[in-house]
Parts: structure tokens; sequence; C-alpha cells
């Protein structure tokens, strides 16, 4: 069992993260004994469907050489060449690209294809003689050391049986015209090609299931190298304090804005007077304290003081209020106990208002650990001192 940095076995799946680090730098899963069969295979279809071409292929090479005598010899010669080097640039084009799609294919199907500038980057690693020394005596490449004299005892075996039967008939081939000899030296090939077929089917299924399991093998993880995963990618401590702020701020949100046809209830709307907006509830002679039925800064506060318009709600500008209500404060729950008096203070202001008395907004008073500023952080002494006068 392989082991890890650690010293630990590696005996775990590979997780996703492995898998993708593992395709950047282009260890994907490959077989190249499937491409030689998948190659070989097209070769032998190609030639059993166009074994006429072979009959045919004196004739096009006597045709090349052929020149007829006659005034403009030079000129013809030229013409010959020309049709010479495009024969050869089509044959190689329509025997090269086949086998480029089935290369490619063959390695979409098995592993994919992952481009990779670290694949193709040097390798100082291998430079170095002890580690090359222990390639060279690995389990791979005792693995490798016995397909290749497999393959080759295989192939060399299948050629002679293929071969054996038709003996006879090449040997005729010395008397015979050069059309029949070549169809009978095609047939010859085919059935050598659809031996070697078939053994190198066989070879690239067995070294596919090899491949896959020393490809899955190499990837394997200790329980370690699993667990530190995991910390680095998702069970970081600040990037689970992170989400979860994340989380908090995307649900307080969407609560400010559902809270915003709530607005219609208020008794008061206590603004900053444009950045917070901070809808009460208040029915006197009614058990408990004034609860907040809506909040919100920004856009929401605009929505808020859109809705008290409407409703002719009273809206009164106290900054350090409406700041301490939406920070310490929370939609539907009563407001905070260190509020009350600050809040009965407005409230009784509100009352005032409506019985006609245009009394001046008194001074509102906040314990210290309830003054905030616009980004919610508590204010220190002496930016409160800072602060008085007019606001904004």
């Amino acid at each position: 069992m392989a082991e890890g940095e650690d010293g630990q076995e590696k005996t775990e799946d590979p997780t996703q993260k492995k898998l993708d680090d593992a395709r950047e730098e282009g260890r994907v899963l490959s077989s190249r004994e499937m491409y030689v069969f998948t190659a070989l295979a097209l070769a032998t279809l190609a030639l059993t469907v166009g074994r006429g071409a072979l009959v045919d292929l004196p004739a096009l090479w006597g045709r090349g050489l052929t020149l007829a005598p006659g005034p403009d010899l030079d000129a013809l010669a030229i013409t010959r060449l020309g049709e010479a080097l495009w024969t050869v640039v089509a044959a190689g084009l329509i025997v090269g690209l086949p086998f480029v799609a089935i290369a490619i294919g063959t390695q979409l199907s098995i592993g994919g294809i992952a481009f990779s500038p670290k694949a193709i980057g040097p390798k100082w690693n291998k430079l170095d003689p002890l580690s090359g020394l222990k390639r060279m005596v690995s389990v791979q490449s005792a693995v490798e050391l016995a397909k290749a004299i497999l393959k080759v005892a295989l192939l060399i075996g299948v050629g002679v049986l293929a071969l054996w039967g038709m003996l006879p008939a090449l040997d005729r081939t010395a008397s015979m015209q050069t059309g029949d000899a070549m169809a009978v030296f095609g047939q010859a090939l085919v059935r050598v090609l659809a031996g070697l077929t078939l053994v190198l089917a066989a070879i690239g299924a067995l070294d596919l299931m090899w491949q896959i399991h020393s490809h899955t093998s190499s990837l394997k993880m200790s329980h370690q190298e699993v667990k530190q995963e995991f910390k680095e990618s998702e069970g970081s401590p600040e990037l689970k304090g992170r989400m979860r702020s994340l989380q908090y701020q995307a649900a307080r949100r969407a609560g400010e804005r559902a809270s915003v046809a709530q607005t219609a209830e208020a008794t008061a709307i206590i603004t900053n007077p444009s950045h917070f907006a901070v809808a009460l509830r208040y029915e006197p002679g009614q058990p408990g304290a004034p609860i907040i039925v809506a909040m919100g800064r920004d856009l929401v506060a605009r929505d808020i003081r859109g809705v008290a318009r409407r409703r002719a709600i009273p809206t009164l500008s106290a900054p350090p209020l409406a700041r301490a209500l939406y920070f310490a404060g929370g939609i539907g729950q009563e407001i905070p106990v260190d509020l009350y008096a600050a809040v009965a203070t407005v409230l009784a202001h509100v009352w005032r208002l409506e019985q006609g008395l245009a009394d001046p907004m008194p001074e509102i008073d906040l314990p210290e650990t309830l003054r905030f500023d616009a980004n919610g952080r508590r204010e220190r002494p002496d930016e409160t001192d800072q602060r008085k006068g007019p606001k904004k």
C-alpha cells in the first residue's frame, strides 16, 4: 500500500479537488496499447474496404513514370511531377487525418484531454540518478517489460499463423501478373492485420484495466491529506466565519425588504435621516414595549419613508437613535431595554405633535454602549463629543 509524505497509508479515494489538480497537471487516464489497437483496427478496415486500390498502385506509379515523346517534354515532366506531389499530399491527408481523429477519439473515450503547461515543462527531479534508478526497478517498469515481451511474442506468433496458410499462394506470385500478385499480397496483409488487431484488442483491454488501477492508486490519499484538504478548502475557521457573516447579512437584507409592507402599522418612523429608517409600533395602555415592525438602510430606508409619507405616519430625524435601533434591535421584536428612555422621549414628542403642540425636538440621551457609527462600530466617547451639534 502506498504511503504519503506523513507516513500514513493512502487508502482514501481521491477527492474532486485532487482529481481536478491532477488534470491541471496533465495526469489523465491514458493507454498507449489502446491507441495502437484502434489505429491498427482502422488500418485493417481501410485495407479491407479499399483492397482494390492495391491493384491500381502499379498503374498509378507507371503513369507517373511514363513520359510520351513530344516537343514540350520539360513542361510535361513538370506537370507530372506536380500531379505526383499532389497525389502524395492527398494520400497523406486521406490516410493521416482518420488516424489523428481516431487517436483523439480514443483518448476522449478513456480519460479525456487536458491541456496543461505543467505537463510539458521540464521535470528537474527526473535528473536525479537515484530517482531514475528507483524508476528502473519499480513495479511499473517490470509490468511494462513483461507487456513488451508478451506483446512481441504474441504478434510474431499471430503473424506467422496468418501467413502460414497463404504460403502456397504467395509462392505462386512470382509467376502472376502484377495486378494479381498485388491482390494476393493485399489479402495476405489484411489477414495479418486482422490477426494482429484481435491480439492487440486483448492486450489493449488488459492494459486499460491496469492503467485504471495504476491511475487510481497514484491519486489515493491518506486520511490526514483528506482532513487537511477539507480544512483548507471548506473547514478553516476564518472561511466559516466569513460564510456565516455573508449568510447572516443576506438573510437580514431579505428580512428588511420584506418588512417594508409592515410600515403601515407603525406609530412613528425614526430616521438617520437618509441612510437608516426604523418603524416603531406602540399602543398606549397595552402591555409590552414598542415593537420594531420594519427597518432598513439606503434603498429599504427610502421605501419605508415613502410608505410613511403616503400613510401620514410621523417621521422624526434622530440619527444616533436610528442607528442604535437598527444595529441593536430586530424586526418583530421589542426595542432593547437600554433604549426605553430614548424611545419614550421620541414617542412623547410624537404625541405632543399630534395634539398640535409645536414643541422642539428634545435632546435624546443614549447609553455609551449603544452609540454606533454608520458601519455598526461602537463609537468611543471622544468620537461622541466630536459629533455633538447638527446631526448628519
